[in-house]
């Protein structure tokens, strides 16, 4: 038998689990992909790139141009980014960089796009 095939012996929910993770992986690849087309455009424009990743590991490899400021400062150094342009945060996988994206819209960045991990950036 297939491992998703309909069993009567399954409840509805026990499908629950594996659909919502099918779902979310999916998800990830699509916003993945479209983050990754805007990305260019959107540094013709003069977007900054903020890598939000540890110092160590910005020292280890980064996007040309990206600036480093690790999530635990990106509340105490926002200043130094221009909340009038595109900001565009990346991090090793996405996951710090969504959180530091949630950050900079509660001060106020109105434009900011999650690239996910800083190997998207041209």
């Amino acid at each position: 038998m297939a491992a998703f095939a309909y069993d009567p012996r399954m409840a509805p929910a026990d499908y629950l689990v594996p659909g919502l993770v099918v779902a979310f992986i999916a998800w990830r690849l699509l916003w993945s992909f479209l983050a990754r087309r805007r990305i260019p455009g959107l540094l013709e424009q003069g977007a900054q790139v903020v890598d939000v990743r540890s110092v160590a590991e910005f020292a280890s490899g980064h996007s040309p141009g990206s600036v480093n400021i690790p999530l635990p400062e990106i509340g105490e150094r926002a200043g130094e980014l221009d909340p009038g342009r595109w900001v565009i945060v990346c991090c090793a996988s996405g996951t710090r960089s969504a959180m530091a994206r949630l950050r900079l819209r509660r001060l106020g960045f109105e434009r900011v796009l999650n690239a996910g991990s800083w190997l998207n950036l041209p």
